[in-house]
């Protein structure tokens, strides 16, 4: 078994945290209803692979030593999560600018959250503390300092990618679900309201870990 790159008892455990703490609803998951809710099934899933995107940059940190890091610049860390939250929360407060200027204006298009779905779930889940806590709390007891350690994070990386894929975009494409009404003048400005709200949340749970 010690050929193995992982432990398979250790590995089910993981596989069993990780799937609680993808299902369970933070800032990402959050995010992926109101990028739904906005831009459709492509917008929902383009918001996915940045999310995601950004957790291979925390596996290349964690790769090169991230638990170091936040011991010695723990106050680097919370600079980028507050930046984080601050920039969702401009999403939502233009989400919520753009419910009245739709409510002024019925033939109004749909606000966007930003210029791209790309960037904007990268931003979420690059400063989600959600990913810190993982990786410096989460992660590093299923680590075997008797393996080495790039085919282990190698795994780890394929499962916690593969279960936050799968729910990011249930909960985006469920979003997604609803915008074919966002033509109804009055739905449209309900859920960019609602969409507002869901990034203002997102962002007090951003700063809510810290």
């Amino acid at each position: 078994m010690a050929s193995l790159p992982v432990d398979p008892h250790l590995y089910l455990t993981f596989l069993g945290v990780m799937a609680v703490m993808a299902i369970t609803p933070g800032p990402a998951n959050v995010f992926s209803i109101a990028n739904g809710v906005q831009r459709g099934k492509a917008g929902a899933l383009l918001g996915v692979v940045g999310m995601n995107a950004a957790t291979l940059v925390w596996f290349a940190a964690a790769a090169v030593g991230l638990g170091a890091l936040v011991v010695a610049f723990p106050e680097v860390f919370r600079l980028i999560s507050i930046g984080g939250a601050l920039y969702v929360a401009w999403l939502g407060i233009n989400a919520l600018r753009g419910a009245y200027r739709t409510a002024a204006d019925p033939d109004a298009p749909t606000v966007r959250m930003g210029r791209s779905a790309l960037v904007d779930g990268f931003m979420v889940q690059i400063a989600n503390p959600k990913a810190v806590l993982f990786f410096t709390a989460v992660l590093p007891p299923f680590m075997d300092a008797a393996r080495p350690a790039a085919p282990q994070l190698a795994l780890f990386a394929v499962a916690t990618i593969g279960m936050d894929v799968l729910t990011m975009s249930a909960y985006g494409l469920g979003g997604a679900a609803l915008a074919r009404r966002m033509e109804e003048p009055r739905f449209r400005k309900g859920f960019a309201l609602l969409t507002g709200v869901l990034l203002l949340a997102a962002a007090v749970l951003i700063v809510s870990r810290l």
